[in-house]
């Protein structure tokens, strides 16, 4: 599968009716994505469960209200920056309360044939939510709400790589370390790693403020605010900000692990001056990374 980079918008439209889009953004099977929008009183699916996999959103623009556990009685309201992440087992279900819409990524790791379900109910197919995980909510009640991973704007561990920061939303310790997800801030005339790639997982860039430079294949692109880069495991890429302003972006891995790398490297940065390369290779090949 080759890499691709969406433009704001772009992707496979599922619906697109009065009142709610869903354009999914990636169809893989460590990973799928969609971009949602929904309007006043719009609802998702009845509560229930995933065996398989983690459901995951991450608020944009509005406000999205979560029911967690039996009868939806631990409720949810995410506002903008905020990931909610619903592991395997953990009864659930969402809506948009508010007057005014609301727009979510929806990330579903291993994805379980998710994008494939949304094609069938848009094609009028045969439907069955077994087939892609979901299933009614169990007769125990599931998981407690309190294992779910709600990080609001803001929220999470925050380290510094060199003039760039790294804000941690979901790492691989969370559910059952199946994506991580983080806010990076690009300094203006960051490089970038050297071009690379990975064996086993899928990387991920959607850009949430400036223009993010990245390289797919032997492609150099451009992504704007609200492009979205994906990167399936063994292809070659890596991305940078030759601009004069800061590139804010999310960074979306399946599986997680990989992010405990930018932990390793930010404790070895020196506190003036460029990092050692050898120190950064020498971190680099205790995960999956792969120089091109």
């Amino acid at each position: 599968m080759e890499p691709k980079l969406l433009p704001p918008g772009g992707g496979e439209s599922i619906t697109a009716r009065e009142g709610r889009s869903i354009v999914i953004k990636a169809a893989h099977e460590l990973l799928d994505m969609t971009e949602t929008s929904y309007g006043p009183g719009e609802r998702g699916p009845d509560p229930h469960v995933h065996r398989a996999h983690a459901d995951a959103f991450y608020v944009l623009e509005g406000e999205l209200v979560f029911g967690l556990g039996p009868g939806g009685a631990e409720r949810v309201h995410a506002t903008p920056g905020t990931l909610v992440l619903v592991p395997q087992g953990l009864v659930h279900t969402f809506a948009n309360e508010g007057p005014g819409d609301t727009r979510f990524l929806n990330i579903h790791a291993p994805s379980c044939g998710f994008a494939e379900s949304l094609r069938i109910r848009r094609d009028g197919g045969d439907y069955d939510g077994a087939r892609f995980d979901s299933f009614d909510p169990p007769a125990d009640g599931g998981r407690p709400p309190s294992d779910a991973v709600v990080r609001t704007s803001g929220q999470g561990e925050t380290i510094a790589l060199g003039a760039s920061t790294v804000l941690f939303k979901a790492e691989g310790g969370d559910g059952e370390g199946t994506f991580s997800l983080t806010e990076t801030t690009i300094a203006p005339g960051f490089p970038g790693p050297i071009p690379h790639m990975h064996t086993s997982l899928a990387d991920s860039f959607y850009v949430l403020e400036g223009v993010l430079a990245v390289r797919l294949g032997a492609k150099e692109l451009e992504a704007d605010q609200g492009s979205f880069a994906f990167v399936p495991p063994g292809n070659v890429h890596t991305f940078s900000n030759p601009g004069t302003t800061p590139t804010r972006v999310l960074n979306l891995m399946a599986p997680g692990g990989f992010e405990q790398y930018l932990k390793e490297a930010a404790r070895a940065m020196p506190a003036d001056g460029p990092p050692d390369p050898m120190v950064m290779a020498e971190i680099a090949s205790r995960y999956d990374f792969r120089p091109a």
